[in-house]
């Protein structure tokens, strides 16, 4: 993958020679001895570098100490999964102080660990890897560390209160396979929308009909779904229309989330959404631009 430096010329000495290992202990059984070589080929070589190649974008507000760093590489987003299944978070917590510790922004480790980590976790799942408590434990930890971590992300750059809302949520009633790491990709845009300066609401509506009614009832500039693959697009497409309709802001953007959407961005138009957000950096950029053109229309 380009841009990615052997773990040998980076961080090895700081992060401990167990990082080296980070995706082969993925796979392995109790008792050490290794799993079904031909899957585990399968998911080295695609499975997380297709992670990694989804969240890596250009950067954007990042703090300039951070742009020489290298990229964080497959190893250490393995590991990283093996340390938050732990039922032990502090290892988790000092392995993000290590990598910090080394120059590297909580925005890059929010995008290009913690959120390639979830997406790794849920695979992992699918292909039975790992079963579901392992990864419930550790799709927790991840909440907790974004939690731990939050205030600090919010003051790595300067932000200014501009009054504008938005509206962070899952599809009401959708066939979310798996919840948890389906909530975690909202937390992660809220960081960024909440430093960018938004006071941002967030919840999980039970239905439709109780999504529609706050939006009937509070204002927001932007309204942001997150989709499960699962979800047909006719029903996404039916909860946009509702948004737009039951808004008390006439013009409110829609702004959705998703694999499928970052899959297939042309569905964004068909579905009558405004925007997609590939991830909370993109997401940000995004929103700016669509309001700003909202307010040119006015």
């Amino acid at each position: 993958m380009a841009g990615v430096m052997p773990l040998a010329t980076t961080r090895t000495d700081t992060l401990g020679d167990d990082t080296d290992r980070g995706v082969a202990a993925l796979f392995e059984k109790a008792d050490g001895s290794p799993i079904d070589t031909e899957l585990t080929r399968t998911i080295e070589g695609e499975i997380i570098p297709r992670l990694m190649l989804v969240h890596r974008v250009e950067p954007a507000l990042t703090p300039a100490d951070d742009d020489e760093r290298p990229a964080l590489n497959t190893d250490e987003v393995a590991e990283f999964a093996r340390l938050v299944m732990s039922h032990d978070i502090a290892d988790a917590s000092q392995y993000i102080e290590k990598l910090r510790s080394v120059g590297m922004s909580l925005e890059t480790l929010f995008l290009d660990l913690l959120a390639p980590t979830a997406r790794l976790l849920e695979d992992l799942w699918q292909v039975d890897l790992c079963d579901s408590t392992d990864v419930t434990v550790g799709l927790c930890h991840l909440q907790q560390l974004l939690r731990e971590y939050g205030p600090a992300f919010e003051t790595e750059v300067e932000h200014h209160e501009h009054g504008r809302r938005v509206l962070w949520a899952p599809l009401p009633g959708e066939p979310c396979t798996f919840e948890l790491q389906h909530a975690f990709g909202v937390r992660i845009a809220e960081e960024f929308f909440r430093r960018a300066g938004w006071d941002v609401w967030s919840g999980n509506p039970g239905s439709v009909n109780e999504l529609v009614s706050i939006v009937r009832r509070e204002w927001f500039d932007l309204v942001g779904l997150t989709v499960n693959c699962n979800t047909p697009l006719d029903q996404v497409a039916s909860m946009v229309g509702a948004i737009r309709r039951a808004s008390c802001n006439r013009a409110v953007g829609v702004m959705v989330g998703g694999p499928m959407f970052v899959d297939h961005p042309e569905w964004v138009t068909q579905i009558g959404a405004d925007a997609i957000a590939v991830d909370g950096r993109q997401a940000i950029l995004q929103a700016q631009s669509l309001l700003g053109l909202m307010a040119r229309r006015c």
